[in-house]
């Protein structure tokens, strides 16, 4: 079980986890998940508008604020990350082309190829 578990810890992109309280109140690491789902959907919501808006000057502007909105969600990810509490599977060379080759063949069917 021991192997298993380092294997695991080696095909996992992560920094050391930043310990919090566990405690009823909200931590920062519950803070800082919250704003991040928050900004996730606002980036949506705005990218909603922007394929909606009829006026080319609301569309500046609303696409101003969705880049800050995913400028924001790009920071606060990254605060996360750099705390430990987001990470990432590896994957393999192998399983990676594997999922090329799938996805290669759809390209046919793309209109605009």
């Amino acid at each position: 079980m021991d192997q298993q578990n380092q294997q695991q810890n080696q095909s996992t992109i992560a920094n050391p986890k930043t310990q919090v309280p566990e405690t009823p109140q909200m931590s920062d690491r519950d803070y800082l998940n919250d704003m991040l789902a928050t900004e996730k959907y606002m980036t949506s919501s705005y990218s909603t508008a922007l394929n909606e808006a009829s006026h080319q000057a609301l569309y500046q502007d609303v696409q101003g604020i969705c880049n800050e909105s995913q400028q924001c969600q790009r920071d606060l990810f990254n605060l996360m990350f750099e705390k430990g509490w987001y990470s990432f599977e590896a994957c393999d060379a192998q399983k990676i082309n594997q999922s090329y080759q799938q996805f290669q063949g759809y390209t046919n069917q793309f209109p605009y190829s």
